[in-house]
């Protein structure tokens, strides 16, 4: 399928061949980051940031502008007539007749989805809550990619706030789907939720295995079980078996309480020391900002790699703002055996079950009025359903019957 015109909401929204063509495209791009091509001329791009960002928001205007197209941002949703109570839908729909492309960040998981929905401009999800935050794995795989110079077979630690953390819940799906080897490595209550887990087992045979600390994997420490149930020794030169280490920060504002995030905080940090265990041709990659896991110290290392990942944002998101704008096709080869390739979502089964609401209170039908929860059955889990919008997952409370 072509790319233009068309939303990037999940990274299970484009097809593995597609993501290779957006890549393909980013480097073509990359001889653009410091001058100005005019494939967007007369075009413009809405950011409507209903939360903080430095890095995607300032790449994904800088990309527009290298492209030759013009901007218009919401950087403070607080000064908007969102303030005042306006929906989503409501929103998108009064944004789309100044742009031709709009890239929305939100607290609430699913709200991107909502925004495409209603949109008839292509939508770009800049990170919904702790659900996903797809172009930020596109720019973690490119940056393994151009380093590596591969992702099938590369080894990847994923360090830190697996709970929350939706850079880790986007990349830790695209690395299984290229063939990589992913290790998960989080602080107790903040392992990866059950439900990603399980997708990631049944749908790409992938059973990382999971730690509690990095401690654990240097001092021989047996990791806890994964859905194998299978255990591995492990010698203290571990780490020296990851080419890339990927560490997250613990996400302060997805926490109830100040209490409970200042004794996650303080569970994990990556020091010069533990680095030094690593592999001499390792990265260590972060999708920043940082907070006390990752010591400055660490800048000096030549693994280090964070500023470099952030720096490939901008060719990649040119990339993708030129090809879902329809002003520079990227070429898509044709798929091979066992690819990913995604749904459409009008082809997919969603049903309402009586008188359920998605228990997840992050989940934009709790917060927006005028949405009508609906829920689909999980492929290779019995009588489990998941959130149309936030893909939450749980039982069917009445087996599969109840749906209508």
């Amino acid at each position: 399928m072509a790319l233009e015109g068309r939303s990037l909401i999940s990274i299970f929204d484009f097809s593995d061949r597609e993501i290779e063509a957006v890549f393909k495209l980013a480097e073509e791009m990359a001889q653009h980051t410091r001058g100005r091509v005019g494939l967007a001329e007369g075009l413009i791009m809405c950011t409507l940031f209903y939360e903080p960002s430095t890095r995607t928001r300032l790449s994904f205007e800088t990309a527009m502008q290298r492209l030759g197209g013009g901007v218009i941002s919401v950087a403070d949703a607080s000064v908007t007539s969102v303030a005042k109570g306006e929906t989503i839908a409501d929103t998108v729909r009064i944004v789309e007749s100044y742009a031709d492309v709009i890239v929305i960040r939100n607290p609430l998981e699913g709200s991107a989805r909502v925004a495409a929905d209603y949109a008839s401009v292509p939508v770009i999800n800049a990170g919904d809550g702790a659900h996903e935050h797809p172009t930020q794995t596109l720019v973690d795989l490119y940056t393994i990619r151009q380093e590596k110079g591969r992702l099938k077979g590369v080894k990847v630690a994923l360090v830190g706030d697996l709970r929350h953390g939706r850079t880790a819940h986007s990349l830790a799906f695209g690395l299984a789907r290229f063939g990589a080897e992913v290790t998960l490595v989080a602080p107790p209550g903040l392992e990866m939720p059950a439900h990603l887990a399980t997708r990631l087992d049944k749908e790409f045979n992938c059973r990382p295995a999971q730690y509690h600390s990095l401690s654990e994997m240097v001092t021989g420490e047996e990791p806890l079980k994964g859905r194998s149930g299978r255990q591995r020794a492990l010698t203290s030169e571990v780490l020296s078996l990851f080419d890339a280490v990927y560490v997250t920060r613990v996400q302060k504002e997805r926490f109830p309480s100040e209490q409970d995030y200042q004794k996650a905080k303080s569970s994990y940090e990556i020091t010069e020391e533990l680095i030094s265990k690593a592999r001499p041709d390792a990265l260590v990659m972060h999708p920043l900002p940082r907070v006390d896991e990752l010591a400055h110290a660490v800048d000096r290392d030549p693994r280090a790699v964070y500023f470099r990942q952030a720096a490939y944002g901008l060719p990649v998101r040119m990339a993708l703002l030129a090809a879902v704008l329809g002003r520079r096709p990227a070429r898509v080869r044709k798929a091979r055996k066992g690819d990913y390739r995604p749904k459409p979502r009008h082809e997919v089964d969603f049903r309402k079950v009586a008188d359920l609401r998605c228990p997840n209170a992050r989940c934009v039908t709790n917060h927006e009025v005028y949405l009508s929860p609906h829920f689909t059955f999980v492929e290779h889990v019995p009588e489990t359903i998941a959130c149309a919008y936030c893909e939450y997952e749980m039982k069917a409370p009445l087996g599969p019957e109840a749906a209508q």
